[in-house]
């Protein structure tokens, strides 16, 4: 069942910066019925512009399932999209205040349309080489005009309230696009929500730890390289390193595996997250650095307390070894504009962890209390692929109420992670992010790249299967 996928620089490279923007991950929502907002999955993907932006449809959600054969040159034609409604946006934002009312449409959106229409054929017909044309996909086309904030939503007036735009709160931090007072929720008035199902006779109950330390070196970047290999600020936000020493843009499988690590065990797997923010104060990126102040990103980047790695097992039954270089994002990073579909963000507080999580909220703990986030990466694989095109496809959540993988998938260890923060009180931290996402806790995600030896791996298998606690 492991097998060595390995991909080579080539490959990786001919994917573009652009496709950074296609950041997310998915997974399983958990329920706060007293205080998750509601959200809408709109059909537009918006790529925010200081004031008006280009919302086009999604491409990826339309597509038939993409043949392996085709998945290279569909991948190269979904980075050109968006790299086409990034220059329009550019276009926008340097032509602003020239020509008639119709000069947008005529000189910004009609180009726009008539390049997604190549564009789009393109990737239709690399589909029909190997399998069915799929039809329609012209009817994508079409962008229009949004105005205001990218994410449709209005910035309170007040400081006081973590007021967005250009506004400070008290510590004189400029907020960016976010948060607002009401993405904050006292933990204390929020109904226990947790339930876990029931592990069934003959499931994996052991635990496997990867120690591997809090970042403190400041291993920091904006690159992503799941995403956006090959790509310099590739996340458009700061990425927290722990693990492999040395993960950026210019990473490959041959690479990482020659590198040092942070993980008391020797596991040379990448574990990056988006770093959470002080907003009380002000970060050595505050101006224009890529992935800082350009990016809308502002205060000082908070150090966990303490980070935590566990390797899980499976409620219905025994875990089969991650292969080397497997890929997974989890969460959605425009899960505010993109909805709920693919987000997986939890928020709680130590002393609330075995009775709430928020998903849509970050949380105010009471004091002595602090602010704890946690991850559940995807623990079922399909059994071939280190990747996909979405970064997606290649592997699943079990089934909530039955704990089972989907068909055709096979259960792998599941990688947990917990990480706890002192925060500033009040309603004055967030999670760095893209433009036009208001910074919302839903957003949040978490990347990885499994890089253990076999050895290791084969070690945390069996620990995880007979029901002992390794590390």
């Amino acid at each position: 069942m492991r097998k060595a996928h390995r991909r080579g620089k080539a490959r990786r490279n001919s994917i573009v910066a652009a496709l950074a923007l296609l950041a997310g991950g998915g997974g399983l929502v958990a329920v706060n019925a007293a205080a998750n907002a509601s959200n809408t999955a709109p059909e537009a993907t918006t790529l925010s512009a200081p004031s008006r932006t280009v919302s086009c449809p999604r491409v990826e959600g339309r597509l038939p399932a993409i043949p392996s054969r085709a998945k290279a040159e569909v991948t190269r034609n979904l980075a050109l999209l968006e790299t086409q409604i990034a220059e329009a946006n550019g276009r926008i934002a340097t032509t602003r205040g020239q020509g008639g009312p119709d000069f947008v449409d005529s000189a910004v959106l009609g180009p726009l349309k008539d390049k997604r229409v190549a564009t789009l054929e393109r990737i239709a017909i690399a589909i029909g080489r190997v399998a069915s044309k799929p039809t329609g996909l012209e009817a994508l086309a079409p962008c229009t005009l949004s105005t205001g904030g990218g994410n449709g939503t209005t910035a309170p007036s007040s400081p006081a309230a973590g007021a967005g735009g250009s506004r400070q709160n008290g510590g004189g931090v400029a907020r960016g696009d976010g948060p607002a007072a009401s993405d904050f929720v006292d933990i204390t008035r929020v109904a226990p929500n947790i339930r876990q199902a029931p592990a069934r006779a003959g499931a994996s109950t052991g635990t496997f730890d990867s120690r591997c330390g809090t970042n403190q070196r400041g291993q920091h970047n904006s690159d992503n390289d799941i995403v956006a290999p090959g790509v310099v600020n590739g996340a458009h936000h700061v990425h927290d390193y722990i693990g492999n020493k040395d993960v950026s843009a210019t990473s490959t499988n041959e690479s990482l595996i020659r590198q040092d690590t942070t993980c008391t065990n020797g596991d040379r797997s990448a574990y990056y997250w988006p770093v959470l923010r002080d907003l009380t104060k002000s970060g050595p990126d505050a101006d224009s650095a890529l992935g800082g102040g350009k990016e809308g990103n502002v205060g000082a980047i908070l150090v966990p307390s303490s980070v935590s790695v566990t390797y899980k097992g499976s409620l219905t039954g025994k875990v089969v070894a991650m292969p080397q270089f497997l890929r997974i994002i989890t969460g959605d990073a425009k899960a505010a504009t993109n909805g709920t579909a693919n987000a997986n963000s939890r928020w709680t507080c130590t002393g609330f962890e075995r009775k709430v999580e928020l998903t849509d909220k970050y949380p105010l703990c009471p004091k002595g209390s602090n602010v704890v986030r946690k991850f559940r990466f995807q623990n079922c694989w399909d059994g071939r692929n280190i990747d996909s095109a979405d970064h997606r496809s290649h592997v699943a959540f079990t089934d909530p109420a039955t704990g089972a993988c989907p068909a055709g998938f096979v259960a792998i260890p599941q990688l947990t992670m917990r990480l706890v923060y002192k925060v500033p009180s009040g309603p004055n931290y967030a999670v760095d992010g893209f433009l036009g996402q208001g910074h919302k806790a839903i957003t949040d995600h978490d990347d990885f790249i499994e890089v253990m030896s076999p050895r290791l791996m084969a070690k945390a298998v069996k620990c995880i299967n007979t029901g002992r606690r390794c590390g």
